[in-house]
């Protein structure tokens, strides 16, 4: 069953793990895991290392898609799909909201130690939502 706007838009604010998507010249699209974040109404957003080879591919793209979905405890999903409408350095801000999503307490603080000492700058790359799909296939 197709979900309604504001379902898909509930569904991507929830803290999953999305595939990343975005077109590389002469090959397939580049697809990877990626934190990401969102919430309803809003623009979804990732950060990325600005050298990376995410970063290379977005640039020549200008657009990339994510994708999440669950399993448990229902079979859904919902993938967002737009232009880059922004991407600048990342703030430690920025930095500490998305990891929080995804973990707390003292995994949160090894992860921002790991984050500032060992994986160096990043992007914050904004998307502009234009095409979304969404179901859930649970019945």
């Amino acid at each position: 069953m197709a979900l309604s706007a504001s379902e898909k838009q509930a569904f991507l604010a929830e803290p999953h793990v999305a595939a990343f998507s975005v077109t590389e010249p002469d090959r397939g699209p580049l697809t990877v895991p990626v934190w990401y974040g969102y919430e309803p109404g809003g623009r979804p957003w990732i950060t990325i290392g600005p050298g990376s080879r995410k970063a290379e591919a977005l640039e020549a793209a200008g657009r990339f898609t994510l994708m999440v979905d669950t399993v448990e405890p229902r079979t859904a999903y919902v993938s967002v799909e737009g232009p880059v409408a922004e991407s600048r350095p990342a703030t430690d801000a920025e930095i500490r909201e998305m990891a929080a999503r995804y973990l707390s307490g003292a995994a949160l603080d090894a992860y921002l130690d790991f984050a500032h000492n060992t994986l160096g700058d990043h992007l914050t790359v904004v998307m502009e939502p234009e095409h979304w799909l969404g179901a859930d296939l649970t019945m």
